[in-house]
């Protein structure tokens, strides 16, 4: 399997895989499944600054990227991570090694703290995130609408990075891709 950075061109993969999570299932709160223009536009605008990786064989298999944690500047050391696995690839250890990827290039980038929120119940997306590091943080009851049902959202961290202080600049991702 390899993993790679995502471009624009993978859109149409990322809004496929995407799509059942949007209408079929909680564990995205968008009520509207984007288009791989709307997945292309999200690309190019996490620029430099967070990544989007595809882990494929001779297919995509799935994606995970981060996004800023909150907007607030003193908070532009963590990230919210997300990873969304086509169904063939699931249980197959997919996940785990793009999320390892994802992390890898993360902390060369200087982050420290990564998030994920995942919609409850999701015992598979559970298991994945336990079993990569992370540790539940929180749970913000009722907090979201879908399908029918109020959603409660569990908040899990992991750590990337040793805090430093002072923090160490964020580096590009192309420039932590180049040395992978």
């Amino acid at each position: 399997m390899k993993i790679r950075r995502a471009t624009s061109s993978d859109a149409e993969f990322i809004a496929d895989t995407y799509r059942p999570f949007v209408e079929d299932h909680w564990a995205s709160f968008e009520l509207r499944a984007p288009s791989a223009d709307e997945i292309a536009a999200r690309i190019e605008a996490a620029g430099d600054l967070y990544p989007w990786l595809i882990a494929e064989d001779e297919t995509p298999l799935a994606y995970a990227y981060a996004s800023p944690h909150r907007t607030r500047a003193a908070y532009n050391r963590s990230v919210d991570t997300a990873i969304y696995c086509v169904e063939a690839a699931r249980g197959r250890g997919v996940g785990k090694a793009i999320y390892a990827a994802l992390f890898d290039v993360l902390s060369r980038q200087n982050y420290v703290m990564a998030f994920a929120g995942i919609a409850m119940p999701n015992e598979a997306s559970l298991a994945l995130h336990r079993s990569v590091g992370f540790a539940l943080i929180g749970t913000y009851p009722n907090v979201g609408y879908k399908h029918g049902a109020w959603r409660d959202t569990q908040w899990w961290s992991r750590p990337l990075a040793t805090p430093q202080d002072p923090p160490a600049p964020i580096r590009p991702v192309s420039e932590v891709m180049a040395e992978l």
